[in-house]
């Protein structure tokens, strides 16, 4: 009974915003408010607000909701085991197999021919002198690539 006093109060509130919005000649936006404030006296009068009462006040509805709880937990744990493991033993076993075919053994060597690039052109002598800086890291790191 205080549910359905509430829900009237309140609608009967967003219905005077409504008829306040109205005169500013904002009809769109009074249009709005006059369809969001008769929802609660509807979910009244449809019994929506006296079964959610109803359900709140009974132990059997929260163990219900107990149980629902340990399903969804159950099998949000389930799927962050399997993603972290991969999936099933048999989908591991097709992807290893997969794998083992898209690699070819020489494909990890690097290739040095020239390919199609065009040579390089020597690079113009700059007119200030500017300080040579070592680079020796990097050029071994690049030969290391075979770059």
């Amino acid at each position: 009974m205080i549910a359905e006093t509430v829900c009237a109060a309140v609608s009967a509130a967003g219905l005077g915003i409504a008829a306040i919005t109205a005169y500013r000649k904002r009809f769109l936006a009074a249009t709005r408010l006059a369809a969001y404030s008769l929802v609660p006296v509807g979910l009244v009068m449809t019994g929506v607000v006296g079964w959610a009462a109803d359900t709140a006040f009974s132990m059997k509805a929260w163990a219900g909701f107990g149980v629902l709880g340990a399903a969804w937990l159950l099998f949000m744990t389930t799927r962050a085991v399997e993603r972290r493991s991969g999936g099933t033993r048999k989908e591991r076993k097709a992807a290893k197999a997969a794998q083992r075919e898209a690699v070819a053994p020489a494909a990890s060597a690097p290739s040095l021919g020239q390919g199609s690039r065009p040579a390089a052109q020597p690079a113009a002598k700059p007119k200030a002198a500017a300080p040579k800086e070592d680079f020796s890291d990097i050029e071994a790191i690049l030969k290391k690539h075979g770059i």
